[in-house]
């Protein structure tokens, strides 16, 4: 088992550790050493298992505002997912309707409405035009409807 020699907070430690793990134990001492900086620039002089517990105290805070901000965007992330999923459904009951109307072809039939409408002018055009022919008034106008 590796010993691993780390300074925190102006003191030396010696650390054993697994095989493979001294990367990872230098990188959290530095960090345990950045949050013992900051308690003994604040306080001072201190007995070294107060400033431990101080700057694990500190680190715990930061990594639980971590967390809480990682839940968050977590939250995020599925509410973003969600909706888009809904787009995406959306999207694809779109373009089957698209290819429906495709496949259906162009639309050659009116509405009734439209060639209801039709009729009504046709009428009123022969009407006109047979009353011109015979040189008689057409009466008024029909009221649009």
């Amino acid at each position: 088992m590796p010993e691993v020699q780390i300074e925190i907070g102006g003191r030396s430690y010696t650390v054993a550790c697994q095989d493979g793990e001294e990367t990872f134990l230098r990188a959290a001492a530095r960090m345990l050493d950045t949050e013992a900086t900051v308690v003994l620039g604040q306080i001072g002089r201190m007995p070294s298992d107060r400033m431990l517990l101080m700057a694990g105290l500190m680190l715990a805070d930061k990594t639980a505002a971590q967390e809480d901000e990682l839940k968050n965007l977590q939250a995020k992330i599925a509410a973003q997912d969600k909706a888009l999923r809904s787009a995406e459904e959306r999207l694809a009951d779109r373009a089957r309707r698209i290819a429906e109307l495709q496949e259906a072809g162009p639309r050659t039939e009116l509405p009734d409405r439209v060639t209801d409408g039709l009729a009504e002018l046709a009428a009123r055009a022969e009407a006109l035009a047979d009353a011109l022919e015979g040189g008689a008034d057409p009466g008024p106008e029909p009221a649009a409807t």
